[in-house]
């Protein structure tokens, strides 16, 4: 019996249009399968750590190979992963890569009281969730960073009087800054490949806030 090639194993969750221009209901299904812990964690997996397996993913994280699998099907379909079919040693291992997309969205976009806007609010508070985690995880694990890497890390906050529309600016420039200083890494990284790098997190919030209860 011949066996499946790897495009063929993965033709059922294969991407059917372009990422990165989601709305509605397609959106709504993009955030169900992104906002969710597991798969997450094996989407920043191959993000960060390169290529795998599903094998070597489910040696990574403790998952069973088959749920290791389930999980990654949505992460395909949406665009966030691709197979990588080259890296594999023969046809029966399953290899992935990460893909970069963009996903821009907001709880706003669907009516309040709605299904639709259940499911938003649900995969916002999910994400700031995540966020903390990386920041816990962060300081548990400072001492073990280099001395130079620690000071190069950063945290401000600052409580102003804003209008509406300075906010929204604010939000625009911080946008505009990571966005820039995020394709200047990775050109740089394409350019220079032999210069130390460590994966680093960006997390910028700017609300309106009162003072923050102890």
């Amino acid at each position: 019996m011949t066996r499946r090639t790897a495009a063929e194993r993965h033709r059922d969750s294969a991407p059917q249009h372009s990422s990165g221009h989601d709305s509605g209901d397609d959106l709504l299904d993009v955030l169900m399968a992104f906002h969710h812990p597991t798969r997450r964690w094996l989407a920043e997996l191959l993000e960060i750590e390169g290529p795998a397996s599903v094998g070597r993913l489910a040696a990574r994280t403790g998952l069973a190979v088959g749920s290791v699998s389930h999980h990654l099907k949505p992460l395909h379909r949406h665009g966030f992963i691709e197979p990588a079919p080259d890296l594999a040693h023969d046809t029966r291992e399953s290899w992935w890569r990460s893909v970069r997309r963009p996903l821009t969205w907001s709880a706003d976009d669907f009516a309040s009281g709605t299904g639709a806007r259940r499911i938003a609010d649900a995969a916002e508070a999910e994400n700031f969730r995540h966020q903390v985690r990386a920041v816990g995880q962060w300081l548990t694990r400072t001492q073990e960073v280099d001395a130079a890497w620690r000071r190069a890390a950063s945290s401000t906050d600052t409580v102003v009087p804003a209008t509406r529309g300075q906010l929204e600016d604010l939000a625009e420039r911080l946008r505009e800054v990571i966005t820039t200083w995020s394709a200047e890494c990775l050109e740089d990284r394409a350019a220079h490949a032999e210069t130390e790098r460590l994966p680093v997190r960006v997390v910028a919030r700017a609300f309106p806030s009162g003072p923050v209860r102890p």
